[in-house]
Order: C-alpha cells, then structure tokens, then sequence
C-alpha cells in the first residue's frame, strides 16, 4: 500500500515534547490486526500498512502477544521509532481511561481490563488504548476529510457493525455507540450496517433507503456540520452517497484501511505527557 500524504500538518500542542513524531499505530479488529509507522506531523505512513490475523480465541493475552511480534516487527525497520515513543493501539471496545468497558467482536476477557497498563506491562513500552472509531474520526478530523474546517463532524463506519465518532471543534467525544440507536425496532446496525445489505441482498437503492432514515435520524439527534462515512463499503461510495439527501454534506472518508491505524498513532502523541518545567 503507498503511503499517504495528507496536505495538512500538526502542530504540537503548546508546552508538548516535540521529540517523538512517529509512533506505531495498530488497529485490532475482530478478523485482522493492521499497523505501520506514522508520523504524526502530516499522519503520513512511513512503513506500508502491513496485516496479521488476529488471534483466535483474541483473548488479552493471545494479543499482547501478537503486539509484541509487531512492536519487534516494526523497531527493527529503518524507519523505526524512538523506543521511548508510545504504541497506539485501537480495539473495538468502550474505552475508560484505558479500561475496556465493552468488547465487540474480541474476546470477553477484555472486559473491565486495564488495558492499557496491561498492554505497557508487556510490551515494556508505554502503551494508550482507544475505541477504533474514535481512532479512526481523530485520523479523518485532524488529516482526511474533516481537515478542512471546524465545528462537529460525525464519522460513521459501515461494516459488520456500525462504528461511529463525534468531534466538536476538533476535541473528541470519545465512545459514542451510535451503532444501537434504534432502526425498525432494531439496533440501527442490523439494519443498516454494510453487513445487512449482503446478508439481505439488497440492491443499492434499498440499502441507501435505510441508510437515508438512520442518517436523517442522527443529523436530528447532533445537527452536525459535516458527516464522513469510512468502512470498506466507502470504496463503493458512488453506489449510494448519491442517493442520500441529507441537510448536512456527506463525503467519504480519504484516510480508509489506515484510519485506525493513524488515528491510534496521532492518540499516542497526543497523550504523551508535557515536558518538566
């Protein structure tokens, strides 16, 4: 995969250490495990995104230690980290000051873990852990398709579930689980997610119908400025953005397979602590 290079640059927040611009972002979904080097100034990839399976059973342990293999992977490339840098990892759960408060699609062990101390522990190396579709809305917001303004952005991921992040004035509300509003009785993403539309062979029409109502649903719910839509079905973006007819824009995301990954990294950075006075 080529790297990307967003147009935009980061600034470091005022009185942040500057020293570590690139950092390791993973991203842990139910089925893969994608990551790479990014640096955070641009959020361009600085290795290709690179894939492995996620363990199965994806216990805590099976996949610290599959984190090991990519932290060693990757700090043996010559475009590897500072080993002080910070490893961002997203993982399709509730995220609470680094404790897994839910778990979709990984395993259940994960639940009330302190992630990311338990992640630090075993990579001796410090670790942050967030919800991967904030990830993915911090990597859109700050680089992709919410880069060119400001006020609130609302990024929906439409996969086997449905993924969703808010940003207001570019400060993240972290793990909105706007996947189970209700849609026809139902949790919005057995309706709607890109999943349903194979599952029930629907044509494009009809899955664009559904998708039109739990849009119209949530513009009414966040009034937000713009509305971005990420997962692999945006690669078929011209099939149903089209047929949408919304108040608010819709545009595809630009970051796509590296969303997490970037946003896991851009976490790192932003969470690294100031400097001593």
């Amino acid at each position: 995969m080529a790297n990307l290079s967003p147009r935009s640059t980061a600034a470091a927040p005022a009185g942040w250490s500057t020293l570590h611009r690139h950092h390791i972002g993973v991203d842990v979904g139910g089925s893969t495990m994608k990551y790479a080097v990014v640096d955070v100034a641009g959020g361009s990839l600085t290795t290709p995104v690179t894939e492995r399976p996620t363990p199965a059973p994806s216990t805590p342990d099976a996949v610290a230690h599959a984190l090991s293999g990519v932290v060693e992977e990757l700090s043996a490339r010559p475009e590897a980290p500072d080993p002080e840098a910070s490893v961002g990892v997203a993982i399709p759960a509730i995220v609470r000051n680094g404790v897994a408060c839910s778990a979709a699609h990984i395993d259940d062990a994960w639940l009330g873990l302190d992630v990311r101390r338990f992640l630090s522990e075993r990579l001796g190396r410090t670790v942050q852990v967030i919800n991967d579709a904030d990830a993915a809305g911090l990597a859109e917001v700050r680089y992709g398709a919410g880069r060119s303004g400001s006020g609130t952005v609302l990024l929906i991921t439409l996969g086997t579930g449905i993924g969703s992040a808010l940003i207001v004035d570019g400060k993240l509300v972290p793990n909105l689980e706007l996947g189970h509003v209700e849609l026809d009785g139902l949790d919005a993403e057995v309706r709607a997610a890109a999943v349903a539309r194979e599952r029930e062979h629907l044509d494009w029409a009809a899955y664009a119908e559904r998708l039109q109502r739990y849009l119209a649903h949530l513009e009414f719910l966040f009034s937000p400025d713009l509305i971005i839509v990420g997962g692999d079905i945006s690669a078929r973006h011209e099939e149903f953005l089209p047929r949408l007819h919304l108040r608010t824009p819709v545009v595809v995301a630009e970051l796509r397979n590296s969303a997490g990954i970037v946003g896991a990294a851009r976490h790192a950075y932003l969470t690294l602590p100031p400097l001593d006075d």
